[in-house]
Protein backbone atom coordinates (compact mmCIF):
# COMPACT_ATOMS: atom_id res chain seq x y z
CA UNK A 1 0.00 0.00 0.00
CA UNK A 2 1.43 3.36 -0.96
CA UNK A 3 2.34 5.61 1.94
CA UNK A 4 1.37 8.92 0.36
CA UNK A 5 -1.83 10.43 1.65
CA UNK A 6 -4.34 13.19 1.35
CA UNK A 7 -3.12 16.42 2.92
CA UNK A 8 -5.16 17.27 6.01
CA UNK A 9 -4.93 19.37 9.13
CA UNK A 10 -2.83 16.67 10.81
CA UNK A 11 -0.07 17.03 8.27
CA UNK A 12 0.98 20.44 9.52
CA UNK A 13 0.86 19.67 13.22
CA UNK A 14 3.83 18.08 14.94
CA UNK A 15 3.23 14.34 14.92
CA UNK A 16 3.82 11.91 17.76
CA UNK A 17 6.03 8.91 17.21
CA UNK A 18 3.45 6.34 18.27
CA UNK A 19 1.11 4.77 20.75
CA UNK A 20 1.93 1.61 22.70
CA UNK A 21 -0.34 -0.95 24.33
CA UNK A 22 0.30 -4.17 26.21
CA UNK A 23 -1.79 -6.71 28.08
CA UNK A 24 -1.21 -9.77 30.27
CA UNK A 25 -4.62 -11.26 30.93
CA UNK A 26 -5.22 -15.00 31.46
CA UNK A 27 -8.62 -16.13 30.17
CA UNK A 28 -8.79 -13.14 27.80
CA UNK A 29 -8.35 -12.76 24.05
CA UNK A 30 -5.33 -10.49 24.43
CA UNK A 31 -4.90 -9.69 20.74
CA UNK A 32 -8.51 -8.59 20.34
CA UNK A 33 -8.26 -6.34 23.38
CA UNK A 34 -5.00 -4.96 22.01
CA UNK A 35 -6.77 -4.22 18.73
CA UNK A 36 -9.38 -2.22 20.66
CA UNK A 37 -6.65 -0.48 22.63
CA UNK A 38 -4.84 0.52 19.45
CA UNK A 39 -8.05 1.98 18.05
CA UNK A 40 -8.13 4.24 21.10
CA UNK A 41 -4.51 5.25 20.35
CA UNK A 42 -4.98 5.75 16.60
CA UNK A 43 -4.46 9.50 16.95
CA UNK A 44 -0.87 8.89 18.05
CA UNK A 45 0.16 7.20 14.81
CA UNK A 46 -1.50 6.47 11.48
CA UNK A 47 1.29 5.14 9.26
CA UNK A 48 1.38 1.54 10.46
CA UNK A 49 0.07 -0.76 13.15
CA UNK A 50 1.13 -4.08 14.61
CA UNK A 51 0.41 -6.68 17.28
CA UNK A 52 2.63 -9.43 18.69
CA UNK A 53 0.97 -12.08 20.88
CA UNK A 54 1.97 -15.16 22.86
CA UNK A 55 0.08 -18.23 24.11
CA UNK A 56 3.07 -19.15 26.34
CA UNK A 57 4.30 -21.55 23.66
CA UNK A 58 4.44 -19.59 20.42
CA UNK A 59 4.85 -15.93 19.57
CA UNK A 60 2.96 -14.56 16.55
CA UNK A 61 3.16 -11.22 14.79
CA UNK A 62 0.95 -9.25 12.39
CA UNK A 63 1.99 -5.82 11.10
CA UNK A 64 0.91 -3.66 8.20
CA UNK A 65 0.80 -0.18 6.73
CA UNK A 66 -2.26 1.93 7.35
CA UNK A 67 -4.81 2.49 10.08
CA UNK A 68 -5.53 -0.10 12.75
CA UNK A 69 -8.82 -1.24 11.23
CA UNK A 70 -7.17 -1.49 7.81
CA UNK A 71 -4.36 -3.71 9.06
CA UNK A 72 -6.39 -6.03 11.29
CA UNK A 73 -9.16 -8.10 9.77
CA UNK A 74 -11.02 -10.71 11.80
CA UNK A 75 -8.89 -13.40 10.17
CA UNK A 76 -5.66 -11.70 11.22
CA UNK A 77 -6.82 -11.16 14.78
CA UNK A 78 -7.63 -14.86 15.07
CA UNK A 79 -4.04 -15.65 14.06
CA UNK A 80 -2.85 -13.95 17.25
CA UNK A 81 -3.75 -16.42 19.98
CA UNK A 82 -2.80 -16.05 23.61
CA UNK A 83 -3.15 -14.16 26.87
CA UNK A 84 -0.18 -11.84 26.25
CA UNK A 85 0.05 -9.19 23.55
CA UNK A 86 1.69 -5.88 22.77
CA UNK A 87 0.65 -3.45 20.07
CA UNK A 88 1.81 -0.31 18.35
CA UNK A 89 0.58 2.54 16.18
CA UNK A 90 3.35 4.40 14.41
CA UNK A 91 4.18 7.82 13.10
CA UNK A 92 7.79 7.88 11.98
CA UNK A 93 10.31 10.01 13.84
CA UNK A 94 13.25 7.71 13.06
CA UNK A 95 13.20 5.70 9.85
CA UNK A 96 10.97 6.12 6.83
CA UNK A 97 7.39 4.99 6.46
CA UNK A 98 7.81 1.44 5.15
CA UNK A 99 6.65 -1.95 6.40
CA UNK A 100 10.17 -2.88 7.55
CA UNK A 101 9.96 -0.07 10.10
CA UNK A 102 6.53 -1.02 11.46
CA UNK A 103 6.38 -2.15 15.08
CA UNK A 104 6.36 -4.09 17.37
CA UNK A 105 9.92 -5.19 16.59
CA UNK A 106 10.39 -8.96 17.06
CA UNK A 107 13.80 -10.68 17.22
CA UNK A 108 15.19 -14.00 18.43
CA UNK A 109 17.34 -14.05 21.55
CA UNK A 110 18.89 -16.61 23.88
CA UNK A 111 15.70 -16.26 25.92
CA UNK A 112 13.48 -16.97 22.94
CA UNK A 113 11.48 -14.44 20.92
CA UNK A 114 11.75 -10.88 22.25
CA UNK A 115 9.43 -8.13 20.99
CA UNK A 116 9.16 -4.45 21.87
CA UNK A 117 6.77 -1.55 21.32
CA UNK A 118 8.44 1.83 21.71
CA UNK A 119 7.16 5.37 22.07
CA UNK A 120 9.89 8.00 21.95
CA UNK A 121 13.12 8.77 20.16
CA UNK A 122 16.77 8.10 20.96
CA UNK A 123 19.04 11.14 20.92
CA UNK A 124 22.15 8.95 20.47
CA UNK A 125 20.66 6.57 17.90
CA UNK A 126 23.28 7.26 15.21
CA UNK A 127 26.24 6.59 17.51
CA UNK A 128 24.73 3.38 18.90
CA UNK A 129 23.83 2.13 15.44
CA UNK A 130 27.39 2.70 14.20
CA UNK A 131 28.80 0.82 17.19
CA UNK A 132 26.57 -2.19 16.51
CA UNK A 133 27.46 -2.21 12.81
CA UNK A 134 31.18 -2.08 13.66
CA UNK A 135 30.68 -5.15 15.84
CA UNK A 136 29.22 -6.99 12.86
CA UNK A 137 25.54 -6.82 13.73
CA UNK A 138 23.06 -6.61 10.87
CA UNK A 139 20.19 -4.18 11.40
CA UNK A 140 17.12 -4.92 9.30
CA UNK A 141 15.38 -1.57 9.74
CA UNK A 142 16.04 2.13 10.29
CA UNK A 143 14.12 2.39 13.55
CA UNK A 144 15.53 2.83 17.02
CA UNK A 145 13.25 0.08 18.35
CA UNK A 146 15.29 -2.64 16.63
CA UNK A 147 18.44 -1.07 18.01
CA UNK A 148 16.94 -1.19 21.52
CA UNK A 149 16.21 -4.92 21.26
CA UNK A 150 19.69 -5.67 19.93
CA UNK A 151 21.30 -3.68 22.74
CA UNK A 152 19.33 -5.73 25.26
CA UNK A 153 20.21 -9.03 23.56
CA UNK A 154 23.93 -8.18 23.48
CA UNK A 155 24.11 -6.72 26.99
CA UNK A 156 25.84 -8.45 29.89
CA UNK A 157 23.64 -10.14 32.46
CA UNK A 158 22.77 -13.49 33.99
CA UNK A 159 19.10 -13.10 33.11
CA UNK A 160 16.83 -10.94 30.98
CA UNK A 161 16.17 -8.48 33.80
CA UNK A 162 19.88 -7.70 34.10
CA UNK A 163 20.22 -7.47 30.33
CA UNK A 164 17.36 -4.97 30.20
CA UNK A 165 18.97 -2.78 32.85
CA UNK A 166 22.45 -2.97 31.30
CA UNK A 167 21.32 -2.68 27.69
CA UNK A 168 19.04 0.30 28.26
CA UNK A 169 21.70 2.09 30.30
CA UNK A 170 23.46 2.84 27.00
CA UNK A 171 20.65 4.84 25.46
CA UNK A 172 19.92 8.53 25.85
CA UNK A 173 16.56 9.94 24.94
CA UNK A 174 12.84 9.37 25.34
CA UNK A 175 11.53 5.85 25.67
CA UNK A 176 8.35 4.27 26.95
CA UNK A 177 8.82 0.56 26.26
CA UNK A 178 6.77 -2.63 26.51
CA UNK A 179 8.69 -5.87 25.92
CA UNK A 180 7.06 -9.28 25.32
CA UNK A 181 8.54 -12.74 25.80
CA UNK A 182 6.71 -16.06 25.60
CA UNK A 183 5.41 -15.74 29.15
CA UNK A 184 6.08 -12.24 30.49
CA UNK A 185 5.84 -8.54 29.80
CA UNK A 186 8.48 -5.98 30.79
CA UNK A 187 7.70 -2.29 31.04
CA UNK A 188 10.33 0.48 31.11
CA UNK A 189 10.14 4.27 31.10
CA UNK A 190 13.06 6.67 30.74
CA UNK A 191 14.22 8.49 33.86
CA UNK A 192 12.81 11.84 32.65
CA UNK A 193 9.34 10.42 31.99
CA UNK A 194 9.20 12.26 28.69
CA UNK A 195 6.43 10.19 27.09
CA UNK A 196 3.38 8.98 29.03
CA UNK A 197 2.96 5.36 30.12
CA UNK A 198 0.03 4.18 32.22
CA UNK A 199 -0.51 0.96 34.19
CA UNK A 200 -3.97 -0.50 34.66
CA UNK A 201 -5.79 -3.64 35.73
CA UNK A 202 -8.46 -5.66 33.97
CA UNK A 203 -10.93 -8.19 35.42
CA UNK A 204 -9.03 -8.35 38.69
CA UNK A 205 -6.36 -10.68 37.32
CA UNK A 206 -4.91 -9.06 34.25
CA UNK A 207 -2.68 -6.06 33.64
CA UNK A 208 -2.81 -3.41 30.93
CA UNK A 209 -0.21 -0.83 29.89
CA UNK A 210 -0.86 2.00 27.46
CA UNK A 211 0.30 5.41 26.32
CA UNK A 212 -2.97 6.95 27.53
CA UNK A 213 -5.55 6.20 30.20
CA UNK A 214 -8.37 6.24 27.67
CA UNK A 215 -6.94 3.15 25.95
CA UNK A 216 -7.03 1.20 29.21
CA UNK A 217 -10.61 2.26 29.84
CA UNK A 218 -11.61 1.35 26.27
CA UNK A 219 -10.94 -2.36 26.98
CA UNK A 220 -12.79 -2.38 30.30
CA UNK A 221 -9.74 -1.83 32.47
CA UNK A 222 -9.17 0.74 35.18
CA UNK A 223 -6.13 2.88 35.75
CA UNK A 224 -3.87 2.01 38.68
CA UNK A 225 -1.07 4.54 38.28
CA UNK A 226 1.53 5.94 35.93
CA UNK A 227 4.72 4.01 35.34
CA UNK A 228 7.31 6.03 37.25
CA UNK A 229 10.17 7.71 35.40
CA UNK A 230 13.10 5.28 35.43
CA UNK A 231 10.97 2.31 36.51
CA UNK A 232 11.49 -1.28 35.29
CA UNK A 233 8.46 -3.59 35.78
CA UNK A 234 8.01 -7.32 35.21
CA UNK A 235 4.47 -8.66 34.64
CA UNK A 236 3.82 -12.40 34.94
CA UNK A 237 1.44 -14.90 36.54
CA UNK A 238 2.88 -13.77 39.87
CA UNK A 239 1.61 -10.23 39.27
CA UNK A 240 3.71 -7.10 38.84
CA UNK A 241 7.14 -6.43 40.29
CA UNK A 242 9.29 -3.32 40.08
CA UNK A 243 12.73 -4.89 39.77
CA UNK A 244 14.82 -1.78 39.12
CA UNK A 245 14.43 1.95 39.60
CA UNK A 246 16.67 4.58 38.04
CA UNK A 247 16.98 7.90 39.79
CA UNK A 248 14.35 10.09 38.17
CA UNK A 249 15.27 13.41 36.55
CA UNK A 250 13.21 16.59 36.60
CA UNK A 251 11.88 18.73 33.79
CA UNK A 252 11.09 15.96 31.35
CA UNK A 253 7.39 15.43 30.61
CA UNK A 254 6.43 16.73 27.16
CA UNK A 255 4.13 19.72 27.57
CA UNK A 256 2.77 19.15 24.06
CA UNK A 257 0.86 16.12 25.36
CA UNK A 258 -1.49 18.67 26.94
CA UNK A 259 -1.50 21.00 23.94
CA UNK A 260 -2.20 18.50 21.16
CA UNK A 261 -1.02 14.88 21.38
CA UNK A 262 -3.21 13.31 24.07
CA UNK A 263 -6.94 12.81 23.78
CA UNK A 264 -8.96 15.39 25.73
CA UNK A 265 -10.53 12.65 27.86
CA UNK A 266 -7.16 11.23 28.90
CA UNK A 267 -5.76 11.86 32.36
CA UNK A 268 -2.08 12.78 32.31
CA UNK A 269 -0.15 13.37 35.55
CA UNK A 270 -3.49 13.31 37.40
CA UNK A 271 -4.76 16.14 35.19
CA UNK A 272 -7.64 15.82 32.72
CA UNK A 273 -6.26 17.00 29.38
CA UNK A 274 -9.57 18.67 28.51
CA UNK A 275 -9.36 20.79 31.67
CA UNK A 276 -5.87 22.00 30.77
CA UNK A 277 -7.02 22.98 27.28
CA UNK A 278 -10.13 24.73 28.59
CA UNK A 279 -8.00 26.70 31.07
CA UNK A 280 -5.50 27.60 28.36
CA UNK A 281 -8.32 29.19 26.37
CA UNK A 282 -9.48 31.18 29.38
CA UNK A 283 -5.97 32.50 30.00
CA UNK A 284 -5.55 33.22 26.29
CA UNK A 285 -8.64 35.46 26.42
CA UNK A 286 -7.10 37.40 29.30
CA UNK A 287 -3.75 37.80 27.57
CA UNK A 288 -5.11 38.57 24.09
CA UNK A 289 -8.67 39.94 24.16
CA UNK A 290 -10.49 40.76 20.94
CA UNK A 291 -13.76 42.29 19.83
CA UNK A 292 -15.76 39.82 17.76
CA UNK A 293 -19.21 38.40 17.12
CA UNK A 294 -18.20 34.76 17.61
CA UNK A 295 -15.46 32.52 18.89
CA UNK A 296 -14.92 29.49 16.65
CA UNK A 297 -12.40 26.68 16.82
CA UNK A 298 -10.26 24.70 14.44
CA UNK A 299 -11.77 21.30 15.28
CA UNK A 300 -11.11 19.10 17.03
CA UNK A 301 -7.93 19.94 18.90
CA UNK A 302 -8.73 23.64 19.23
CA UNK A 303 -12.28 23.22 20.52
CA UNK A 304 -11.67 23.03 24.27
CA UNK A 305 -9.46 26.14 24.19
CA UNK A 306 -12.05 27.96 22.08
CA UNK A 307 -14.75 27.16 24.64
CA UNK A 308 -12.48 28.48 27.36
CA UNK A 309 -11.84 31.66 25.40
CA UNK A 310 -15.59 32.16 24.92
CA UNK A 311 -16.31 31.60 28.62
CA UNK A 312 -13.70 34.11 29.73
CA UNK A 313 -14.41 36.76 27.08
CA UNK A 314 -18.20 36.53 27.07
CA UNK A 315 -18.19 36.20 23.28
CA UNK A 316 -20.59 33.57 21.92
CA UNK A 317 -19.01 30.24 20.95
CA UNK A 318 -20.26 29.19 17.51
CA UNK A 319 -19.47 26.16 15.40
CA UNK A 320 -18.00 27.69 12.28
CA UNK A 321 -16.04 24.87 10.70
CA UNK A 322 -17.58 21.43 10.27
CA UNK A 323 -14.95 18.70 10.13
CA UNK A 324 -15.45 15.68 7.91
CA UNK A 325 -15.03 12.42 9.83
CA UNK A 326 -14.27 10.51 6.65
CA UNK A 327 -11.32 12.41 5.22
CA UNK A 328 -8.10 11.58 6.99
CA UNK A 329 -4.77 10.03 6.26
CA UNK A 330 -6.13 8.20 3.24
CA UNK A 331 -3.52 5.97 1.61
CA UNK A 332 -3.89 7.11 -2.00
CA UNK A 333 -1.58 8.80 -4.44
CA UNK A 334 -3.12 12.22 -5.04
CA UNK A 335 -2.27 14.77 -7.68
CA UNK A 336 -1.00 18.15 -6.54
CA UNK A 337 -4.45 19.60 -7.18
CA UNK A 338 -6.01 17.06 -4.82
CA UNK A 339 -3.39 17.89 -2.20
CA UNK A 340 -4.35 21.56 -2.49
CA UNK A 341 -7.99 20.59 -1.97
CA UNK A 342 -7.17 18.72 1.25
CA UNK A 343 -8.38 21.38 3.67
CA UNK A 344 -11.51 22.05 1.60
CA UNK A 345 -12.37 18.38 1.84
CA UNK A 346 -11.61 18.32 5.56
CA UNK A 347 -13.41 21.51 6.67
CA UNK A 348 -16.67 23.13 5.59
CA UNK A 349 -17.43 26.66 6.85
CA UNK A 350 -20.97 27.52 7.98
CA UNK A 351 -21.32 30.50 5.68
CA UNK A 352 -24.79 31.53 6.90
CA UNK A 353 -23.44 32.17 10.40
CA UNK A 354 -20.11 33.64 9.35
CA UNK A 355 -20.86 36.07 6.53
CA UNK A 356 -20.01 39.67 7.45
CA UNK A 357 -19.01 38.62 10.98
CA UNK A 358 -15.89 39.22 13.02
CA UNK A 359 -14.52 36.07 14.63
CA UNK A 360 -11.90 34.88 17.07
CA UNK A 361 -10.43 31.74 15.52
CA UNK A 362 -8.79 29.50 18.15
CA UNK A 363 -6.33 26.69 17.45
CA UNK A 364 -4.08 24.71 19.78
CA UNK A 365 -0.83 25.46 17.94
CA UNK A 366 0.73 26.70 14.73
CA UNK A 367 3.86 24.90 13.63
CA UNK A 368 4.38 25.10 9.88
CA UNK A 369 1.50 27.47 9.17
CA UNK A 370 0.29 26.01 5.88
CA UNK A 371 -3.01 24.56 7.09
CA UNK A 372 -4.09 27.59 9.13
CA UNK A 373 -3.40 29.74 6.07
CA UNK A 374 -5.75 27.60 3.99
CA UNK A 375 -8.40 27.64 6.72
CA UNK A 376 -8.29 31.42 6.93
CA UNK A 377 -8.62 31.58 3.14
CA UNK A 378 -11.71 29.35 3.37
CA UNK A 379 -13.23 31.60 6.00
CA UNK A 380 -12.57 34.70 3.88
CA UNK A 381 -14.36 33.01 0.97
CA UNK A 382 -17.29 32.37 3.33
CA UNK A 383 -17.54 36.12 3.90
CA UNK A 384 -15.89 36.53 7.30
CA UNK A 385 -15.08 40.21 7.83
CA UNK A 386 -12.36 40.05 10.51
CA UNK A 387 -10.33 37.08 11.74
CA UNK A 388 -8.48 37.34 15.05
CA UNK A 389 -6.31 34.25 15.32
CA UNK A 390 -5.58 33.09 18.86
CA UNK A 391 -3.21 30.21 19.59
CA UNK A 392 -3.49 28.33 22.90
CA UNK A 393 0.26 27.73 23.19
CA UNK A 394 3.45 29.78 22.70
CA UNK A 395 5.22 30.12 19.32
CA UNK A 396 6.71 26.76 18.31
CA UNK A 397 10.27 27.87 17.53
CA UNK A 398 12.60 24.97 18.22
CA UNK A 399 13.38 21.44 17.11
CA UNK A 400 12.55 18.27 19.02
CA UNK A 401 14.79 15.22 19.25
CA UNK A 402 12.65 13.36 21.76
CA UNK A 403 9.77 11.95 19.76
CA UNK A 404 8.20 14.68 17.60
CA UNK A 405 8.74 14.85 13.85
CA UNK A 406 10.14 18.41 13.73
CA UNK A 407 13.74 18.28 12.58
CA UNK A 408 14.35 21.44 10.48
CA UNK A 409 14.20 25.05 11.55
CA UNK A 410 12.96 26.16 8.14
CA UNK A 411 9.76 24.17 8.78
CA UNK A 412 8.84 26.38 11.73
CA UNK A 413 6.97 29.54 10.80
CA UNK A 414 7.61 31.17 14.20
CA UNK A 415 11.35 30.60 13.78
CA UNK A 416 11.56 32.17 10.33
CA UNK A 417 9.00 34.99 10.66
CA UNK A 418 8.13 37.73 13.14
CA UNK A 419 4.64 37.87 14.58
CA UNK A 420 3.69 40.65 12.16
CA UNK A 421 5.07 38.66 9.23
CA UNK A 422 3.12 35.56 10.29
CA UNK A 423 -0.08 37.59 10.54
CA UNK A 424 0.41 38.92 7.02
CA UNK A 425 1.47 35.56 5.60
CA UNK A 426 -1.53 33.63 6.92
CA UNK A 427 -4.03 36.43 6.28
CA UNK A 428 -5.23 37.14 9.84
CA UNK A 429 -6.24 40.58 11.11
CA UNK A 430 -4.54 39.98 14.45
CA UNK A 431 -2.52 37.23 16.10
CA UNK A 432 -2.00 36.28 19.72
CA UNK A 433 -0.17 33.36 21.34
CA UNK A 434 -0.63 32.13 24.90
CA UNK A 435 2.49 32.82 26.93
CA UNK A 436 4.56 29.96 28.31
CA UNK A 437 3.68 31.17 31.80
CA UNK A 438 0.02 30.94 30.87
CA UNK A 439 0.37 27.45 29.41
CA UNK A 440 2.18 26.21 32.51
CA UNK A 441 -0.56 27.71 34.66
CA UNK A 442 -3.19 25.90 32.59
CA UNK A 443 -1.39 22.58 32.94
CA UNK A 444 -0.71 23.01 36.64
CA UNK A 445 1.96 21.36 38.75
CA UNK A 446 3.60 18.27 37.25
CA UNK A 447 5.62 16.27 39.79
CA UNK A 448 8.74 15.76 37.69
CA UNK A 449 8.47 18.99 35.69
CA UNK A 450 7.84 19.72 32.02
CA UNK A 451 9.91 19.71 28.85
CA UNK A 452 9.26 23.01 27.08
CA UNK A 453 12.12 22.80 24.58
CA UNK A 454 9.93 23.37 21.52
CA UNK A 455 9.01 26.77 22.97
CA UNK A 456 12.13 27.95 24.81
CA UNK A 457 14.94 25.53 23.86
CA UNK A 458 15.20 24.17 27.42
CA UNK A 459 15.46 20.40 27.03
CA UNK A 460 15.85 17.81 29.80
CA UNK A 461 18.53 16.00 27.80
CA UNK A 462 21.41 17.92 26.22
Amino acid sequence: MDDSYLATDCDNKPQESCGVFGIFAPQEDAARLTFYGLLALQHRGQESAGIVSSDFKQVNSVKGMGLVNQVFTETKIKQLAGALAIGHTRYSTAGSSVIENAQPTLLDSSYGPLAVSHNGNLANYTELRQELLKKGHCLNSQIDSELIVRLVIEAHGRNLKQKLVNGLSQIKGAYSLIFLTKNKLYVVRDRWGIRPLILGQINGRGWVIASESTAIESVGGHVIREVKPGEFIEISYKGIETFHQLKSKSGGFCIFEYVYFSKPESIVNNKLVYSARLKSGQLLAREHPAQADYVISVPDSGTAAALGYAQESGIIFQEGLIKSRYVGRTFIQPTQRIRDLGVRLKFSPLQRFLKNKSIVLVDDSVVRGTTITQIIHLLREAGVKNIHLRIASPPFKNLCFLGIDVHRYDELIAQTHTGQEIMQKIGADSLGYLSLTGLKQAVGRVKHGLCTGCFNKKYPIV
